[in-house]
């Protein structure tokens, strides 16, 4: 078994994957031609994106995202936390709180992106040391 993508539930699939472009640098891998659903490059595992239309059209009952009261949050790594914040930002991003130092070493911050989503914008972890 190998994780492929995870996919989250938006209002409007292209002005998300604009959104995750100018916010945080990534690149667009696909966008359906109907809309409804696209692709985010993010390494050996996608972030995909699909309409909340779509997922009620095939039965599900999507809740929209929520920061303030999350079920879930996404991350991305990066050296400088301060600066990813503030292109987040720029780009439209609520800041939920602003970059801290954690007592394990890593450096933390959130942003909930257009539809709320909570995203997580940390300094990447150093594996454990080996015993």
């Amino acid at each position: 078994m190998q994780f492929g993508y995870t996919i989250l539930y938006v209002e409007d699939v292209p002005r998300t994957l604009d959104f995750y472009e100018a916010a945080f640098g990534l690149t667009r891998r696909f966008l359906h031609e109907a809309g409804d659903y696209g692709e985010i490059e993010t390494g050996a595992t996608a972030l995909a994106f699909s309409s909340l239309r779509l997922m009620r059209e095939l039965g599900k009952n999507p809740q929209p995202a929520s920061a303030d009261a999350p079920s879930f949050e996404i991350a991305f790594t990066t050296p400088d936390v301060a600066a990813a914040v503030r292109r987040a930002v720029d780009a439209g991003a609520r800041l939920v709180q602003a970059p801290q130092r954690m007592p394990w070493g890593q450096t933390m911050a959130y942003v909930a992106d257009l539809n709320g989503i909570l995203v997580e914008l940390c300094t990447p972890m150093a594996p454990p040391a080996a015993v």
